[in-house]
């Protein structure tokens, strides 16, 4: 049985791969399909040396989308990182995977993605919608907020000593992108076996949901230096985000999905994610510590 995973050289699609081989798939099964040829293929040569082949899959060009699925069995659809463009682009991959006879499509997608406000949602609910109305065989990892997405507050606190957002009180249950990766991995590897996880929806996140204060504790731990959490109001924050350089549409992105954190939306530890990987979630400070590292 064939498994293929999209967007392999970016973070969260290498590492569905990456977890396949460590959980036995033979390399000769595993597909590592790219946005394109030249220096994404070089990004994961170290991948077909190892006996994986790399095919081109293109969200933006269909025709390139079923010579990469041809003999695919199961596919790992990562959600594209083009917000306003992932809908068209999905369905194409979701158009070629029936065309292609794919017997499984597993998709990355958000937090309660057909109910939630979640400012990220309606890109997923639309996906969700189309794998629905496809026939195709499906399981959604509805995947919880990434701990890596706060490096970059961690490397700003280095020189600053203080993290600022708008997220009041709000707390978070982030998890690994590895961790994610591994139930990718798992559900893929399991359904290629037994055909398990059909028409599953796992809520995926974290088994601890922290606020900014302890972020804050964390990165001081990590980086050997006091560290704060500012409260900012959303105009505070709007305002220096604009300051930074963002254009208007960026920075109310931002502030809109700081204001989800802030009504406990990235919140909920429904514990379907240590289930799936059968092992606690990677702590915070691990997972801060082995980004910063990498």
């Amino acid at each position: 049985m064939t498994i293929a995973v999209t967007g392999t050289s970016g973070h969260l699609g290498r590492l569905v791969v990456e977890s396949l081989l460590t959980r036995g798939a033979a390399p000769a099964d595993v597909v590592a399909l790219v946005r394109s040829t030249g220096r994404s293929t070089d990004k994961v040569a170290d991948l077909v040396a190892r006996g994986i082949a790399v095919r081109e899959a293109d969200y933006d060009r269909p025709e390139t989308l079923a010579p990469a699925l041809d003999g695919v069995d199961v596919l790992v659809l990562v959600s594209g990182s083009a917000v306003g463009q992932r809908v068209r682009q999905h369905g194409a991959v979701i158009d070629a995977a029936k065309g292609a006879g794919v017997g499984r499509v597993i998709y990355t997608s958000a937090p309660h993605a057909d109910t939630s406000p979640l400012v990220l949602a309606p890109e997923h609910k639309a996906t969700e919608e189309l794998l629905a109305a496809s026939g195709l065989s499906t399981t959604l990892l509805r995947n919880g907020w990434y701990t890596e997405n706060y490096v970059g507050d961690v490397q700003q606190a280095r020189e600053t000593g203080e993290i600022a957002h708008s997220v009041g009180d709000g707390r978070v249950a982030s998890a690994s992108r590895e961790d994610y990766a591994e139930a990718a991995a798992v559900v893929a590897l399991e359904a290629a076996r037994d055909g398990a996880h059909d028409g599953a929806v796992y809520e995926l996140s974290g088994d601890v949901a922290w606020d900014l204060d302890e972020l804050a504790a964390t990165a001081a731990e990590i980086l050997g230096r006091p560290v704060a959490y500012r409260r900012l109001t959303a105009d505070e924050h709007r305002e220096r985000l604009l300051a930074a350089g963002l254009d208007e549409g960026t920075a109310g992105f931002v502030v809109a999905l700081d204001g989800n954190t802030r009504d406990g939306l990235l919140a909920e530890t429904s514990g379907d994610l240590a289930r799936l990987i059968g092992r606690p979630t990677t702590p915070l400070a691990d997972g801060l510590r082995r980004a910063l590292d990498s």
